[in-house]
Order: C-alpha cells, then sequence, then structure tokens
C-alpha cells in the first residue's frame, strides 16, 4: 500500500491530521469519520478516506474498502432503518470539499424537512428505448474490459 497523501489546505486532511477539531466516531488505518457540523438530520456523519483525492475514481481500492463498513457500523449503532448514503464528484455534482467523502444521513421523517431531501423535486428519469440501454450496455462493457476493470 502506498502512503497516503494529503494537501495541506484541505480542510479534511486538516481534521484527519487533528489541526481542526472533530466529534470523531471511527477510525481505521485507512479512513476516519466524524459528525458533519452542518448535518442535514440528527446523527448526519462523514466518512473519509486518509487518502487525499477530489474524485473517487482516483482513490486506491484499499482506501474504498474501508469506507463500506464504518458507514454500516456508523447507520447500524444509529439505529437508523432509512438514511442515505451519498457521495458527490465534481462541483456540478454538488461536491463542495475537493476530498473524497461519504455521507451518512438518517432520513427520520418522510417528508424533505429531515435528512435528504430533493425539495419535491422528482427524479430527472430519463425514457431511453431497450435498443439505446443494450447499446450503451455493449459499450461500457468494452470499455470495462479495456481497463481491464471488469
Amino acid at each position: 500500500m502506498a502512503a497516503a497523501r494529503s494537501l495541506g489546505t484541505c480542510i479534511f486532511c486538516k481534521i484527519i491530521k487533528g489541526e481542526i477539531p472533530s466529534f470523531k466516531l471511527v477510525e481505521t488505518e485507512l479512513s476516519y469519520s466524524f459528525l458533519d457540523i452542518h448535518p442535514l438530520a440528527k446523527g448526519h456523519a462523514l466518512v473519509i478516506p486518509k487518502d487525499h483525492t477530489a474524485k473517487m475514481h482516483e482513490l486506491p481500492d484499499e482506501y474504498l474498502a474501508d469506507v463500506m463498513p464504518i458507514a454500516k457500523k456508523i447507520a447500524l449503532a444509529q439505529g437508523l432503518d432509512n438514511y442515505n448514503i451519498l457521495q458527490n464528484n465534481g462541483r456540478i455534482a454538488h461536491q463542495e470539499v475537493d476530498h473524497v467523502h461519504f455521507h451518512v444521513i438518517p432520513k427520520p421523517v418522510a417528508d424533505d424537512s429531515e435528512g435528504l431531501g430533493i425539495g419535491g423535486v422528482s427524479w430527472p428519469a430519463k425514457s431511453p428505448t431497450m435498443d439505446e440501454l443494450r447499446e450503451y450496455h455493449a459499450e461500457l462493457l468494452k470499455r470495462l474490459e479495456d481497463t481491464g476493470k471488469l
């Protein structure tokens, strides 16, 4: 395993190093989790890999493998039946901190008053034809094979 990368100006790297205080929940060799200081619901937590990368596809797999069990532990410890796991990549995808991070967001109520909400807007689902889906499926499988990720 390569040494974890860190960026001196990154708020999450500073939290990992203890330069900025946090309400730490679970820490492993590869990950760090803490309560969000601007929660969407009580118990909203962040799980961050200790390796500084801006986007998930840049992160080594061993860090990704460490994150989800921590998110699961946080959800179980809170007794959550309804929650969201959220991870954004890039500004137009609503990523605010350029360090990969996963939100564990409790959803205690059915409306948008607490937890992750979409503001009463429905998902902008598309309606591709089966032929369009089949064509893209074949294209994506080819790309996965070419990158050795399948």
